[in-house]
């Protein structure tokens, strides 16, 4: 049970990471000096790529903390669980400002839609490198 449960908390970050990965593009393709996408278009797939983001966190926060609690090795209060868990809710709330920023209007909100983007996409890595070293495991 515990390889299926880990492969579901790796494929959610899969999951998380690419769609994150996809916004990037269409942040890039929305550049307003040379737009390659609509914005019509844009909120289109923006719709796709936020709430593909949203899945593979949750999915990643499940699993993740079912494997802690099913594994004797890992508590649920070990220091870089509860960073990541902490990191995940910063996260979240970023894209989740993100997503209602470019929403609104994604040309004059655009500075703080990226803003949001990067800090969520930095709570991001951070807890991947957490969860690859697992400093204090």
């Amino acid at each position: 049970m515990y390889e299926w449960v880990l492969f579901l908390h790796v494929l959610s970050a899969f999951v998380a990471v690419a769609a994150l990965t996809a916004l990037w593009a269409l942040v890039a393709a929305t550049q307003p000096a040379a737009p390659l996408v609509g914005p019509d278009e844009a909120r289109r797939y923006g719709r796709i790529g936020g709430p593909l983001v949203g899945i593979g966190m949750l999915g990643v926060l499940v699993f993740g903390v079912w494997l802690a609690i099913d594994h004797d090795r890992y508590e649920l209060w070990d220091g870089w669980i509860l960073a990541a868990l902490v990191l995940w809710a910063v996260g979240g709330w970023a894209g989740d400002r993100a997503g209602k920023a470019f929403e609104r209007d994604p040309v004059a909100r655009r500075g703080s839609g990226i803003t949001f983007q990067a800090l969520n996409s930095v709570a991001v890595l951070v807890i991947l490198v957490l969860m690859i070293w697992k400093p204090g495991a």
